[in-house]
């Protein structure tokens, strides 16, 4: 493993690249030290806190904690990167669901790299719009929780320009964060904007590992919340829970594919056994986020509802009802875990079928020559595919929904903070997981292209290794 580090900075080209992406992840997080003018930072900060200690369920909480993941927990310092990189990921996810069902896109997707190109371009666009409008509704709900400072709201056009350099401010942090990405996927190594989102995730790690360090006792004494055994188990849940993110990210169902024979000539050419990987995992994370970004909206509503049935004397009747469906909706409670688990289980197959398409697998098959043993081309090869894939997201639907629960159960049941348990599983640890992964072989590719052991294939330099040999010896 250490041979492989050094070996990456023997390559020239590949040590250039590390350092240069190294380089603007650290620009990226320079940036959360300017703060938004006219913000009462402290005031601000203090919110946050109280937003999303345990125990708090409410719906601004729930809206930081989901947000912190696109932004690296900037929304609690209201800096020139709160935003982050959230809102071109939505657009980003906008665009690749109308490319598979609004024909002009569908036909630009078609054109190839140039194609490709003019969509980037919209998705830009609509970036700017929504980081408008997202910008708009945070600077909206400062001012209306207090967090402005008393000199620029009581300063002629002092809102005007609160909101103007807020929103220009808001707007140009994202935008520049996109820069950033695309020039880490230019001059640097790995996926810029996956990598941009990982460095916001894991900033956060260094306060989990503080609670750790401060909580441990060998008993329970005073404010000690953490004993050796669970210590231990807390240690053990975290690769445990790794080692199955990493696993599930990996794995496949490779189906057979037999290439046909045909004769020229005097010679056979194809014939050879291939494999075609499905991903258990399809998905990836986008259901964890879709289900966690509307489980928001439940308890926002019945809470509200609850206030203003017991504000204005609705009666006794509907101030039960309401009161009871708003703590029913909080995180931790049953019917809450019931309703996330069936959402990512339906935005699975959703996003599933969105994306994979066993017709146009099938059509290319068949144009290749090439044919599933046992299934004729066509709509018979489209039925078996469609068929393992509905059996295969069914499994990496349950581990998704096993992941994005883990965080409020350990949380509930163990007493840890939710800063802590969010590195046991949830959206987060599965972007870590799998960027890493990415990165990881990206690194093993260049290692390996010139002639250097990489991460995963150990002892392809060593010296007892087998070498291939020419005639001559």
């Amino acid at each position: 493993m250490l041979q492989a580090f050094a070996n990456i900075f023997k390559i020239p080209d590949l040590r250039r690249r590390v350092l240069f992406t190294l380089g603007m992840i650290a620009i990226y997080r320079i940036g959360f030290h300017i703060p938004l003018v006219g913000v009462d930072q402290s005031a601000l900060r203090e919110l946050a806190d109280n937003a999303t200690k345990e125990g708090d369920v409410g719906g601004f909480g729930r809206v930081v904690e989901y947000a912190s993941i696109f932004s690296g927990g900037s929304l609690a310092q209201s800096t020139i990167f709160g935003l982050g990189i959230m809102p071109y990921i939505t657009a980003s996810i906008i665009f690749q669901l109308l490319t598979t069902v609004w024909k002009p896109l569908q036909e630009l997707k078609k054109d190839g790299t140039s194609g490709q190109t003019k969509i980037n371009e919209y998705t830009r666009y609509a970036t700017v719009g929504l980081c408008f409008i997202q910008g708009m509704m945070w600077l909206g709900y400062m001012r209306t929780q207090g967090l402005v400072s008393p000199g620029i709201e009581s300063a002629p056009g002092g809102l005007l320009i609160f909101y103007t350099a807020g929103i220009a401010g808001l707007t140009a942090g994202s935008l520049f964060l996109m820069w950033l990405g695309e020039q880490i996927d230019k001059y640097g190594i790995g996926n810029g904007i996956s990598l941009i989102l990982t460095a916001g995730i894991l900033s956060r790690m260094p306060v989990a590992v503080q609670w750790v360090y401060d909580s441990f006792g060998w008993s329970i004494q005073g404010e000690t919340a953490l004993t050796p055994l669970g210590l231990l188990l807390l240690l053990g849940g975290f690769v445990f829970v790794v080692a199955g993110a990493v696993l599930i990210t990996v794995a496949q169902r490779r189906i057979p594919i037999q290439q046909a024979k045909h004769t020229r000539g005097r010679k056979v050419y194809g014939g050879q056994r291939q494999y075609l990987p499905l991903r258990i995992n399809h998905a990836g994370v986008m259901p964890i986020v879709f289900a966690s970004s509307l489980m928001i909206f439940p308890s926002s509503i019945f809470g509200w509802l609850a206030t203003r049935a017991r504000d204005g004397n609705w009666g006794a009747g509907w101030e039960s009802f309401t009161s009871f469906l708003a703590i029913n909706t909080q995180i931790g409670q049953f019917p809450y875990v019931f309703i996330e688990i069936a959402m990512i289980f339906f935005f699975s197959y959703f996003w599933t079928t969105v994306q994979f398409s066993p017709e146009e697998m099938s059509k290319q098959l068949k144009q290749n020559g090439a044919f599933i043993p046992g299934y004729r081309p066509g709509p018979r090869t489209a039925e078996y595919l469609e068929t393992v894939m509905e059996r295969i997201t069914y499994v990496g639907a349950g581990f998704l929904a096993v992941i994005a629960v883990l965080p409020t159960v350990i949380s509930s049941e163990m007493g840890i903070p939710p800063d802590v348990s969010q590195f046991l599983g949830g959206t987060g640890l599965l972007i870590v997981v799998s960027v890493g992964l990415d990165l990881i072989q990206r690194i093993e590719a260049n290692l390996l292209m010139r002639n250097y052991s990489g991460f995963l294939a150990q002892g392809a330099n060593d010296s007892k290794a087998p070498r291939v040999r020419s005639r001559t010896g």
